[in-house]
């Protein structure tokens, strides 16, 4: 985010922390202030109480971009006590919780007639191995939390962000040891939609202060990092077009009155031909730098909207020309299905790609270095997990 805002605005951001994180070491376009425990409530309200004091006679405009679910969730909570300082673009807290929570978002998916997988819900009152041995479901299944934010506060032995589970005695046992690990919330059972990491998308979308879509952008994963808790975050990202998502995902948002950055992911099923739900990320996502290097740049319709009110005019669907990588071309061409190597072979070699890491106004000796050693990393954990998936 603050390379969109200094690439669109020319801008150094400022970036309240808990820690210091390598990407933006040594950085020039983002200034860093760490307030250990800030990732906690009391923490973040304080901060942002004594950041209003000691700007208070400032003559600009600050603006409140949540950059992890837990900022995104307090920013929505704290909503109207910073709107008083603060541009906050995030929808109201009882929203907020409808659409964060997995099951109740898939309730909505239900009401709105949203494609999204078949699910079975299990609370930690539930007798697991009934449960279990009446699924219907073939194996494989996926396993995943309803609540990815107090799911990250508990730890037990093969933890992952997201499982795929080969039998139901597998099934039993990662959901004893979620639960005997003291998770409070739903874990989610789905149906497993065939296909890899090709058949997933991805969309980014900005909703204006009045409900109207301003901008949206659909991608093509190709790859996501294999390590146990970073599943299904992406690490390629071919621009994509479709009007029947764009025109579903549009007339969602309008009608639930949404309002600020919201982030679908969606696989594309084969056997009805329809993209199905997963979740929405009520912020941007980690990997939406895609959606500004295909033209789109992501703080250009929030600060249009939000710092200069310029009236809605139309709504963007992006169609882009440019492969994301967050991750080296060698690893890439290595572990992507080798049915799409031509594809971005030829993205490479028209220089018709670029990372969120390397940017040539932000390119300091220690920073290059410090990235490139973060980059090359990867090599080392695609050759550990790729397989064991």
């Amino acid at each position: 985010m603050a390379r969109s805002f200094h690439e669109e605005f020319g801008i150094t951001s400022i970036a309240l922390s808990a820690s210091q994180l390598a990407p933006t070491k040594y950085s020039k376009i983002v200034e860093v202030q760490c307030h250990p425990h800030f990732d906690q409530e009391e923490v973040f309200i304080k901060t942002l109480r004594e950041f209003k004091e000691n700007h208070a006679n400032d003559k600009k405009k600050y603006l409140l971009v949540a950059c992890g679910d837990g900022y995104a969730l307090m920013a929505s909570k704290y909503k109207a006590e910073l709107s008083e300082f603060f541009e906050v673009p995030y929808i109201d807290y009882s929203l907020y919780q409808k659409l964060e929570n997995k099951p109740d978002f898939y309730n909505i998916c239900e009401e709105y007639q949203l494609p999204y997988p078949k699910t079975v819900l299990v609370t930690p009152e539930t007798e697991i191995d009934p449960l279990v041995n009446g699924l219907s479901f073939p194996y494989p299944m996926i396993l995943k939390p309803g609540n990815s934010i107090s799911y990250l506060e508990v730890h037990f032995e093969g933890q992952k962000k997201a499982f795929t589970i080969a039998s139901p005695e597998e099934m039993k046992l990662m959901l004893h040891r979620c639960y005997e690990a003291g998770y409070p919330d739903e874990m989610i059972i789905q149906d497993f939609i065939p296909g890899t990491d090709e058949n997933m998308r991805v969309l980014n979308a900005y909703v204006d202060k009045n409900h109207k879509v301003r901008m949206m952008c659909l991608g093509h994963p190709l790859l996501e990092d294999p390590s146990p808790k970073a599943i299904g975050n992406y690490v390629a990202i071919l621009p994509d077009y479709n009007e029947k998502v764009y025109q579903q995902i549009q007339d969602f948002l309008e009608k639930i009155e949404y309002t600020g950055f919201a982030n679908f992911d969606m696989k594309y099923d084969p056997r009805d031909g329809e993209y199905k739900l997963f979740e929405i990320n009520l912020r941007q996502g980690r990997s939406s730098f895609y959606v500004t290097l295909n033209g789109y740049n992501l703080t250009r319709y929030l600060v249009s909207d939000r710092i200069f009110n310029e009236p809605f005019a139309e709504t963007v669907c992006g169609k882009g020309t440019k492969l994301w990588l967050g991750v080296p071309k060698k690893v890439l061409l290595t572990y992507v299905n080798p049915s799409f190597k031509a594809e971005i072979r030829q993205f490479i070699k028209s220089k018709n790609y670029g990372t969120t890491l390397f940017y040539a106004k932000d390119n300091s000796p220690k920073r290059y270095l410090l990235m490139r050693y973060a980059f090359y990393r990867y090599i080392g954990t695609f050759k550990e997990y790729f397989n064991n998936r």
